[in-house]
């Protein structure tokens, strides 16, 4: 890797929401990320930009990609970090047998996540890279490996769960993430579920960063399609919008 300079990571992972999540996750350490939609533009990719590693979902194509970077005329095979929705023995195997370096089952934590890019850099090309625990969104600070949320004055501490269902929502920041989204990022495609699953975990996170729906000044609700983030303390005194005020 470049002394001094980012590391390049590059995404081939079929969701969106889950490609922005990882996204912001690696902002806490020097990383730069490109996104692939499919396995010829990851494979335009490794050859035009090189990445330093690659994070693979092997549900879309994975092991076609492998198998080019096998047949690829370099000196050097970029890393692996797998990502599948199949978190049976048998996979993980077939996976590490196709050449992966290491695999992770969707949903993962932003923490897990991170620890294994770490790990693997650092045995891939014997180096540490630097890295900032805590990341700034707004006016909220996240310190990702002690689970410790700063807002304003407030020091909470969030579950795995609660830390996870945060960065989903700052990772697309203004905008809606429907419930649906929600559930299946964080529980799971096959995850069966009551029906109130996903607002009362929302609830609860409202309540530990002492956000009010009414008066939204972390995360607004938008009736009848999911929650927006809002990454700023200003918006606390802003009159709230008619249709986020709505409802819960």
């Amino acid at each position: 890797m470049p002394a001094g300079g980012p590391a390049r990571i590059l995404v081939m992972v079929e969701q969106p929401l889950i490609v922005q999540v990882i996204k912001l996750t690696l902002n806490h350490a020097v990383y730069v990320t490109r996104e692939a939609r499919d396995v010829p533009e990851a494979t335009a990719a490794l050859g035009e930009w090189q990445p330093h590693l690659a994070v693979i979902d092997m549900d879309i194509g994975g092991d076609l990609l492998l198998r080019h970077m096998d047949g690829a005329a370099s000196p050097t095979r970029t890393p692996v970090l797998a990502l599948t929705r199949r978190g049976d023995l048998r996979t993980k195997l077939a996976a590490f047998e196709q050449g992966v370096d290491d695999i992770m089952t969707i949903p993962f934590s932003p923490e897990e996540l991170l620890a294994r890019v770490i790990a693997i850099t650092r045995r891939s090309y014997g180096q540490s890279i630097p890295f900032n625990p805590v990341l700034k969104l707004g006016e909220i600070e996240i310190d990702i490996m002690h689970r410790l949320v700063r807002a304003g004055t407030s020091e909470l501490h969030l579950t795995g769960l609660e830390q996870s269902l945060l960065y989903l929502l700052a990772a697309r920041a203004g905008q809606v993430v429907t419930r649906d989204e929600i559930l299946d990022t964080l529980w799971g495609v096959d995850y069966v579920s009551e029906s109130n699953v996903v607002d009362r975990h929302v609830r609860n996170l409202r309540a530990k960063l002492q956000n009010d729906w009414r008066k939204p000044r972390f995360i607004a609700t938008v009736p009848g399609k999911g929650y927006r983030f809002i990454p700023t303390f200003s918006d606390r005194e802003r009159a709230p919008d008619p249709v986020e005020a709505a409802g819960a």
